[in-house]
């Protein structure tokens, strides 16, 4: 399978590999269908970059927001409030119940004060089950002295976030951009979409070739 890359945008395979896959295209009967070698329309490309964009933009709210421990450490400092401790050793209802009470207190609690993690708190709604489990965590980097924005919480983990977030002093961070909302992700996904669609097509003969579909049909 030769490649050349002399000319990558008119072909990306060699003269001779060219002539072998015309020499198959034509001699080929394909169960007696006929294939053509035509561009792909210039409008089917049109739609899928509008498919793209408006995709990006109408998910802009959501799209790739992460829970920090940042925005769960009010929630465990409430949880282990002794008003929230006694609903939760109340031994006269559920545990189902216990936890729901709970969490009710706690969400309450935190309504009556304005917070900047107040939208991604809606975002990511937790249970009680869950902050027990990641509550010791959040404490023990709280005490470590770290920066809870630069933790994610990924199921049962607290994770140190993999952001590469340059500052203009120059100190690097791993907190998430405010630009970046999960579109570097989308972003060389499609990048990496499309340079396997025209490594693909580049691979095969230019569309300025014709087969002649007399010789197999």
């Amino acid at each position: 399978m030769g490649w050349t890359f002399n000319n990558p945008l008119y072909s990306l395979t060699t003269k001779d590999q060219n002539e072998a896959a015309q020499h198959v295209w034509e001699h080929e009967s394909l169960g007696g269908i006929a294939e053509n070698n035509n561009p792909l329309p210039r409008p089917v490309i049109g739609l899928l970059l509008l498919t793209f964009a408006t995709a990006i933009a109408i998910t802009f709210p959501l799209y790739g927001q992460r829970p920090t421990a940042a925005i769960y450490l009010d929630y465990v400092s409430l949880m282990n409030s002794t008003m929230v401790q006694e609903v939760m050793n109340d031994r006269t209802i559920t545990h189902h119940e216990a936890n729901a009470k709970a969490m009710n207190l706690i969400t309450d609690a935190l309504a009556h004060f304005d917070s900047k993690y107040s939208f991604q708190r809606d975002q990511h709604p937790i249970d009680l089950d869950q902050l027990r489990v990641i509550a010791p965590k959040i404490i023990e980097l709280q005490r470590a002295g770290v920066d809870l924005e630069e933790y994610n919480i990924v199921g049962p983990e607290v994770i140190k976030s993999n952001f590469f977030n340059i500052q203009p002093d120059g100190t690097v961070i791993a907190k998430q951009p405010w630009w970046d909302k999960g579109y570097q992700i989308s972003f060389w996904y499609f990048i990496g979409f499309c340079l396997a669609v025209i490594i693909t097509v580049k691979r095969l003969p230019h569309f300025s070739w014709r087969p002649d579909h007399s010789i197999a049909h």
